[in-house]
């Protein structure tokens, strides 16, 4: 069996975290609301492919660009259209200013605590899941 590979990056800000509120119309969790994400694309061999996933998908989905260092916080597998492992990347926010992408993708952007990731209504059980480890993650290395 072949799995899709989805990255996600839990972009941090002065304590605050990027998440975007996924359009009505996305095919997965539609509605939610969930980090920037997407899957590895086939471009050929290449290096740092998660790190790059990651990048790329918050560019295209809030405008955001990150520092360098990406750390790991968690992998997952589930189903949708197709067996899905998904991993998690702890990132930093380097320059630009949030704006939502492709409108058939991403409803909203904004930057939240993750207190109130936790207790928003929108956030599914898997989200609240990884931002507590993205928060253990995050005051291990005193980000």
């Amino acid at each position: 069996m072949l799995f899709i590979v989805n990255v996600e990056a839990a972009v941090v800000r002065d304590g605050r975290y990027l998440m975007v509120i996924r359009s009505e119309r996305e095919a997965h969790a539609a509605g939610t609301l969930s980090f920037p994400g997407g899957k590895v694309e086939d471009d050929g061999p290449l290096d740092d492919v998660l790190e790059t996933t990651a990048r790329r998908e918050v560019i295209e989905e809030t405008g955001i660009h990150l520092a360098d260092e990406m750390v790991y916080v968690e992998s997952k597998s589930f189903s949708a259209s197709a067996p899905v492992v998904d991993v998690v990347l702890l990132c930093r926010y380097e320059t630009g200013e949030i704006r939502p992408g492709d409108p058939d993708e991403v409803a909203g952007v904004e930057w939240l605590t993750a207190e109130e990731i936790l207790a928003h209504p929108k956030t599914p059980p898997w989200t609240a899941q990884s931002i507590r480890r993205a928060e253990q993650v995050r005051h291990t290395l005193g980000w």
